[in-house]
């Protein structure tokens, strides 16, 4: 006796495994023949335009010009000391007075050298004269003559001595009274009342007319653009942002660094002072720049770079040192070439190789048609 109930399962099973078997080959035939499917991106072409630059730098606040004052005479006591940091000076400013009794005195008994050799002279200048008039009178031989003369030019040597030894007491008189060599602001004092002061001893440090500057360190990549006389934002933490002007660029680089300095002069009001820290932004002028739209940038790994668009349209990420921005557009100091096309919209989504499809980006003109048209297809 046959088994319909059984029979029927088994057929059903079978026809079920042969429709499973036959989606399951038509399926991968489906997947094997289906294409790789492309980005949309917009892209854009790198220029070569004139724009506005700016190099930043950094560095510290020290003098314009660093003056060191010393003593021209030594081994004499400080009595007084009229000035301390933080004060302004003028040029020709008592600031140290250094005992003088011995060269006073020095002055006085020199004083009468001079007084005692003028006598002389005056005595020998008489019996000179005295001597002529009776050798004319033939009462006076020539040899006595010849001897008045000697001693007259003797006096006037001894009186001329006189006179140069006391000129040099009064200078060495005159050098216990240390001034100030420029005005300015003393920036250090390394004197005390009652020291024993020697020639050429440091005993204050002055900043030229109050004047400092920053000695902004820029990179040697960056110097040639920087030249005298251009104008710079300088920045401090402490006093905020004043406008300073390149006085001078150094023309030598830092083997170890690679940094030049460019010396940038401040107004003395900005509240800077020598040793502190700055930046400074210089205004370089327009500069050839290959520049992108600014959304061509991304990150990768913590790097900028965009992705440009090779051979196939694969594209390939490059990394970029961004500069300036203007408006939409940004400047690519290094890592690019004029002509280069690269990935705009849709680059975030992108992968090293992949292949992109580039269309024409909307502009805002043609999106507000677009919404007209979609608006007059509703309303039919």
């Amino acid at each position: 006796m046959i088994d319909w109930t059984r029979a029927s399962a088994l057929a059903t099973a079978s026809a079920l495994t042969l429709l499973l078997a036959a989606c399951g080959e038509g399926g991968a035939e489906k997947a094997d023949a289906a294409p790789v499917a492309n980005q949309t991106v917009t892209a854009a072409t790198v220029a070569a335009l004139e724009l506005p630059r700016t190099v930043t730098a950094s560095g510290t606040i020290s003098p314009w010009e660093d003056v060191r004052v010393g003593a021209e005479t030594g081994g004499l006591t400080a009595t007084q000391v009229y000035v301390e940091e933080g004060q302004y000076v003028r040029q020709g400013q008592v600031l140290v007075q250094l005992n003088d009794d011995l060269l006073q005195a020095d002055v006085r008994s020199q004083q009468a050298s001079v007084a005692q050799a003028e006598a002389n002279l005056a005595r020998e200048t008489a019996e000179l004269g005295r001597a002529r008039e009776l050798r004319e009178r033939g009462f006076l031989s020539q040899a006595s003559l010849d001897q008045a003369v000697s001693e007259e030019r003797s006096a006037r040597a001894t009186l001329d001595q006189a006179r140069a030894q006391l000129s040099a007491t009064r200078t060495r008189l005159e050098q216990t009274r240390v001034r100030a060599p420029v005005a300015g602001l003393v920036s250090a004092r390394s004197v005390t009342r009652g020291q024993i002061v020697q020639a050429g001893t440091e005993l204050f440090r002055l900043v030229r007319d109050g004047r400092v500057e920053l000695d902004a360190q820029v990179p040697e990549a960056e110097l040639r653009l920087v030249r005298a006389g251009q104008p710079a934002t300088v920045t401090s933490d402490q006093t905020g942002s004043t406008t300073g002007t390149v006085r001078i660029v150094t023309p030598q680089v830092d083997p170890q660094t690679r940094l030049g300095v460019a010396r940038i002069s401040v107004p003395a009001a900005s509240g800077l002072r020598p040793g502190m820290f700055a930046r400074a932004e210089i205004n370089v002028g327009a500069q050839p720049s290959l520049v992108i739209p600014s959304s061509a940038i991304v990150y990768r790994e913590g790097q900028a770079g965009v992705y440009v668009i090779g051979r196939g349209d694969v594209v390939s990420f490059t990394a970029v040192q961004p500069g300036v921005r203007q408006g939409d557009l940004l400047a690519i100091n290094s890592g690019l070439t004029a002509g280069q096309r690269v990935v705009v919209q849709g680059a975030g989504f992108l992968g090293e190789g992949d292949r992109v499809r580039i269309v024409a980006p909307v502009t805002r003109d043609a999106a507000t048609a677009a919404a007209r048209q979609a608006a007059t297809a509703d309303q039919g």
